[in-house]
């Protein structure tokens, strides 16, 4: 492979990595993000109100 095809590979696959974590940082520390989670206990499905 050539010198150019190299760079180009190397700089696509960083590019994807870099993008990757990103995502995964902005994921798991968004500042409201445990507000939002609820046991399946949590959930009222209202079934048993007959």
């Amino acid at each position: 492979m050539t010198l150019g095809g190299w760079i180009f590979m190397l700089s696509s696959v960083g590019f994807v990595l870099w993008l990757l974590t990103w995502c995964f940082y902005k994921v798991l520390t968004h500042p409201g993000a445990a507000k939002h989670m609820h046991a399946p206990l949590d959930i009222d499905t209202h079934d048993q109100n007959t």
